[in-house]
């Protein structure tokens, strides 16, 4: 039973350490991992699926190996187990610098400066900021939010129930690894197809938690579970239609419709279609939202973790 309240104590820490400092401003690990993963595509890269599954490997097994090795390292010491859970945590969670840059956008959007909420608009999201009006922009925020809540704290602290810190960090490693090479632009199509299929899969079962405790945790619980269910299979990501759909249900708005990444326009479904638009407002409300669905996602992982212990021992 000790190892299963090492996790909990340690995730607690980390989402505490996420609290109150957010992400480091230097020397983060995933920006570290990200570079370490860009230098081994500079060697790799060829148009071929199997030399992008090659760089997932690499670099992914690569990350969930050495976190293995250093949790055996620390295997017999509880103070040192929980520590590194904590910082592991704190270092792939980033449920406080989501909410700053959204809340620092609907600040910008609340004083009428649409340029600067332009400006910081990249920091959140890949949409292209001079093809959006202020509405437009707090869509993208809302939705930038619902997703990332599930791909950067309900993701990770599932996997790291399952797996403990090589889960934390296979997970944040393969979203990363999603984020730089698994889109579908001309280099990548082939390159970051097992990137962006193997986010696909490890981010299934977080979308599905983060869906549910958006409906628990949000206004409109019955709304929440209506989008879900008639909306999600609309979208064309299938772990973002899930999340998108239940917090736009949550917050009873309408997400969705006609965006432009980098000159590329798609239009996609509206999601809770019965929902007003978005407002300014709803941006903080979504980051509540964010966080109190973080929060139960630690409760849940802890019983995860004590359940998987418990049948294993």
């Amino acid at each position: 039973m000790r190892a299963d309240r090492d996790f909990a104590y340690g995730a607690a820490a980390g989402l505490l350490g996420d609290l109150f400092l957010g992400d480091p401003r230097r020397g983060h690990p995933v920006a570290a991992f990200g570079r370490a993963a860009g230098a081994v595509e500079r060697v790799l890269w060829r148009d071929h699926r199997g030399w992008g599954a090659l760089h997932a490997v690499v670099c992914a097994g690569g990350a969930a190996g050495a976190a293995a090795l250093v949790s055996s390292l620390v295997r017999d010491s509880r103070a040192a187990s929980v520590a590194l859970t904590a910082a592991t945590t704190w270092a792939v969670v980033g449920g406080t610098s989501l909410g700053r840059e959204a809340r620092a956008i609907g600040g910008a959007l609340a004083a009428g400066d649409v340029e600067v909420a332009r400006e910081r608009l990249p920091h959140l999201c890949g949409r292209d900021p001079q093809a959006l009006d202020a509405d437009g922009i707090a869509r993208a925020v809302v939705e930038s939010v619902a997703e990332n809540t599930s791909d950067a704290v309900v993701g990770a602290l599932v996997w790291g129930a399952l797996g403990g810190v090589p889960g934390l960090v296979g997970f944040r490693a393969v979203n990363t690894l999603d984020a730089m090479v698994g889109h579908k632009s001309a280099k990548y199509r082939r390159y970051g197809w097992a990137s962006a299929r193997l986010d696909d899969v490890l981010g299934w079962p977080g979308a599905r938690l983060t869906a549910v405790l958006a409906a628990a945790a949000g206004d409109s619980p019955r709304g929440a579970l209506r989008a879900w269910r008639d909306d999600a299979a609309k979208h064309p990501s299938p772990n973002a239609g899930p999340v998108e759909a239940a917090f736009a249900g949550a917050l009873g708005v309408r997400l969705g419709g006609t965006l432009s990444y980098a000159g590329r326009v798609e239009h996609r479904p509206v999601l809770n279609g019965e929902g007003r638009g978005v407002e300014v407002a709803d941006i903080e409300r979504a980051v509540k939202l964010s966080r109190r669905v973080g929060l139960l996602t630690l409760g849940v992982a802890a019983a995860v973790s004590t359940i998987r212990k418990g049948r294993a021992s």
